[in-house]
């Protein structure tokens, strides 16, 4: 059951991973500066994803980078708690 949780952890990331990439295109094609400024400082792609990003599914991903956060960290958590994950000494 542990591994389930851990394959869904996996796949809430991979989901926030690509909802990532798609707001630093969006940022790199804005300006070199805004797309460093994203890719180099975490809490800056979260102020400009609110704030600047603009595409057509605006909503779409911005949801699927927090909801990939909620479930990666709901099911890592849960996986930790059934004994399938950390070191084992």
């Amino acid at each position: 059951m542990a591994l389930i949780f851990s394959l869904l952890a996996l796949a809430g990331s991979l989901v926030q991973l690509v909802c990532s990439i798609m707001v630093l295109i969006h940022a790199f094609q804005k300006s070199v500066g805004t797309g460093f400024m994203c890719l180099c400082i975490p809490c800056y792609i979260i102020y400009y994803m609110h704030t600047e990003f603009e595409h057509e599914s605006k909503s779409m991903i911005i949801a699927g980078f927090w909801g990939g956060v909620v479930v990666n960290g709901l099911m890592q958590g849960a996986a930790f708690a059934m004994g399938g994950g950390g070191r084992r000494f």
